[in-house]
């Protein structure tokens, strides 16, 4: 209420509005915001109250927005799927039986089901993506340093990054405008765009060289849906059909490159300050990343941050050649509630997730954008869903991505699901 009063006294003085202005917009349960619960998914914070607000909340709210409250996260973000302890898991408005992915389930489910047009979103190995896929939405993760972790948090190896959740691309690019940005101190920076990211969704370009990529990355055994290798095709002859060149592009790297990934990800884990008489209340999947990053020696650590360096080379070398990368977001339509959780085999929620997800990280790693379209539905068991399809490109080049998703939605136009009845 606070915000919207604030709001209300700038339109009564006729003064110049931000450009969110008024507009509702929740901030993900893992960035506080002061005097608000803030628990992250985790029993283990239950009852935790925030003391400042992050960074990105007094970004959006110097735009103008106003915070309606926090939407759901898994436990500190970790998982692909959002069923938090204690709390209802996010699902899909497609169908309520199935998940709206992870991390920004929450965030995702609220901007498809229409209770907000936008969300704050954050992505460290696809969780702005997966949800945007499981629920009919845009997401972008943006390029490494386009949006600042400052002032509180450091950006450790730069694989996440903020962003938002919405249904068009132009809020997105609206939103990018409004975020990007260096702080005093930041380690990350992309190169500033040409102009706004929204104009560059009036940009007309042609001639693109566009690599199209259905093999598996990180899991060269995941089993690919045949809907997501359709929604793949069917963007591949969009594309073509707005005047680019699409080819086959190669894989970039070898799928046992991707561990570096794990031992980020597991020490990661491990460095978040968890009193030790509330370890106990961790989710399993949280100890045993937890317990793998206690075996991570500081060797080990440095080599597998310089190979997620090398790395980045790799991808760079491996797609020079390639203005955009078409996959599909993920290997499967949304997946039922409770499918890909096993608390009683950790290691083995992990390795599902890696082959539902064997395309989204790719980008966290190498420090690339990527955007997930809502460009294709499928029947699913009786029920249509949507089917995301993942566009990425050159570190930096979130002009060209948006470019290209503004003119494939124009011919293109994709839908949204009416809000399915409460599950009883």
């Amino acid at each position: 209420m606070a915000d919207a009063r604030r709001i209300d006294a700038l339109v009564a003085d006729r003064a110049v509005l931000p450009p969110l202005a008024g507009v509702p917009c929740p901030i993900k349960d893992l960035n506080p915001v002061a005097g608000v619960g803030w628990e992250a998914g985790s029993a283990a914070l239950a009852g935790n109250l925030a003391e400042v607000d992050d960074g990105i909340v007094g970004w959006f709210r110097e735009a103008g927005t106003t915070l309606l409250g926090k939407t759901s996260t898994p436990e500190f973000g970790f998982p692909c799927y959002t069923e938090p302890e204690g709390s209802p898991p996010a699902r899909t408005p497609w169908d309520l039986t199935r998940s709206a992915g992870g991390s920004s389930g929450g965030a995702a489910a609220a901007v498809a089901a229409g209770i907000v047009p936008i969300a704050h979103a954050s992505d460290g190995g696809g969780s702005i993506r997966i949800p945007a896929s499981a629920c009919g939405l845009v997401g972008l993760k943006p390029t490494r340093g386009r949006i600042s972790s400052g002032p509180l948090r450091p950006p450790g190896p730069g694989l996440a990054t903020d962003g938002v959740l919405s249904r068009d691309v132009r809020d997105t690019a609206l939103a990018l405008d409004v975020l990007a940005g260096q702080r005093p101190g930041d380690i990350y920076a992309a190169a500033p765009p040409t102009g706004t990211f929204l104009a560059a969704c009036d940009r007309e370009l042609t001639g693109l060289r566009v690599g199209l990529l259905t093999a598996p990355v990180i899991a060269d055994d995941a089993d690919v849906h045949p809907a997501c290798l359709d929604a793949a095709a069917r963007a591949a002859l969009l594309l073509d059909g707005l005047g680019h060149r699409v080819e086959e592009a190669p894989l970039p790297f070898p799928a046992e490159r991707w561990q570096a990934f794990l031992a980020l990800w597991s020490v990661g884990a491990l460095g978040i300050d968890i009193p030790e008489e509330r370890e106990h209340l961790l989710r399993p999947l949280t100890r045993w990343l937890r317990e793998v990053g206690r075996r991570v020696s500081g060797v080990e650590y440095a080599t597998a941050a310089a190979s997620a360096q090398l790395l980045a080379r790799d991808v760079a070398t491996a797609w020079d050649g390639f203005d955009v990368i078409v996959t599909p977001t993920l290997a499967q339509p949304p997946v039922r509630i409770g499918e890909l959780r096993d608390d009683a085999d950790p290691e083995g929620d992990f390795n599902a997730q890696t082959r539902f997800t064997p395309w989204t990280s790719v980008y966290n790693l190498s420090g690339r954008p990527a955007i997930s379209l809502p460009l294709h539905t499928a029947l699913i068991e009786g029920v249509r869903l949507p089917i995301g399809v993942m566009l990425g490109g050159r570190s930096g080049a979130e002009e060209t991505l948006l470019s290209i998703a503004a003119a494939v939605e124009s011919v293109a136009p994709w839908e949204h699901p009416g809000v399915q009845p409460a599950l009883p």
